[in-house]
C-alpha cells in the first residue's frame, strides 16, 4: 500500500536569540575604579591644604569663604567712612580704599587747603580738626590701626631734618589727635614715617596731594 506523504516547509524567519552580554559588568567595574579613585584623591587633597586654601576651595563649591566675608566687611566699612556726613565737609581732603584685609583713609594736604604747617612736623588747625573727626569716625570699630605719615618729593629744608623725621613726626602728631578724639591707645600697632617713598599721585610725587596722614584699619588674617 502506497502512502502520500506530503513536506512543508516554513516560510519566514526564525526569530533569532539575542546574544549574550558578557562585557556589560566589566564597564561597570571601571566606572566604579574611577569613581573610587577620585574619591581618595579628593580626600588625599583636603587633608594635604592648609584650612585657609580648603576654605578658598569650598567658597569655589558655592561656600563663602572667609576671606570673602572679610572683604565684604572691609567694603561695607569703607563705603560707611565715604558717607559719613562729618568727613563730607573736607571731601576733597579725604580718600577711601579697602583691600581684603584693610581700610585705609588717606587725609590729604592741599595747595588750597593744608593741613601741615610748611615743613614742621604739627599739623595745623585744619588737619586737627580733620583728624579728630577721622578719629570719631573710626573708634567705634575697634579695628588696629597703623598710621602712616608720608611727604611729597620736595626735599626738607631744615638742616639735620630729613622727610623721614618729619613724616614720622606728622604721623606721631596724628596718633596723639586721634587718642584725644576717642580711638584707644592700644589699637595703634605701628606708627611709621615714610618720606616720600610711596607718593598718592605716582606720575607727580611733587604735588602736595602726596603730602598725607594715611590711617590703616586692619582686618586680621582668618587663622590657619
Amino acid at each position: 500500500m502506497a502512502y502520500a506523504t506530503t513536506s512543508r516547509r516554513t516560510t519566514g524567519r526564525r526569530p533569532v536569540a539575542l546574544p549574550r552580554k558578557t562585557g556589560t559588568w566589566k564597564l561597570a567595574y571601571a566606572d566604579f575604579l574611577t569613581a573610587l579613585c577620585a574619591f581618595f584623591l579628593i580626600m588625599w587633597i583636603v587633608n594635604g591644604i592648609s584650612p585657609s586654601d580648603r576654605a578658598e576651595l569650598a567658597g569655589q563649591f558655592g561656600k563663602p569663604s572667609a576671606m570673602a566675608q572679610v572683604d565684604t566687611r572691609a567694603e561695607d566699612l569703607a563705603s560707611a567712612l565715604k558717607a559719613d556726613p562729618a568727613l563730607a565737609d573736607y571731601s576733597d581732603s579725604v580718600r577711601v580704599s579697602h583691600a581684603p584685609l584693610e581700610v585705609r583713609l588717606e587725609l590729604t594736604d592741599m595747595a588750597t587747603a593744608p593741613l601741615f604747617a610748611m615743613g614742621e612736623g604739627r599739623l595745623n588747625a585744619r588737619g586737627e580738626a580733620l583728624v579728630a573727626l577721622a578719629g570719631r569716625a573710626i573708634a567705634a570699630t575697634g579695628l588696629p590701626i597703623t598710621l602712616e605719615g608720608h611727604t611729597d618729593a620736595h626735599p626738607s629744608t631744615t638742616e639735620g631734618y630729613s622727610n623721614w623725621e618729619l613724616s614720622a613726626d606728622r604721623a606721631n602728631s596724628a596718633r596723639r589727635l586721634l587718642e584725644n578724639a576717642g580711638v584707644e591707645a592700644a589699637r595703634i600697632r605701628a606708627v611709621t614715617g615714610l618720606a616720600a617713598t610711596r607718593p598718592l599721585i605716582v606720575e607727580n610725587p611733587h604735588l602736595p596731594a602726596n603730602r598725607r596722614i594715611s590711617i590703616v584699619l586692619s582686618f586680621d588674617k582668618p587663622a590657619k
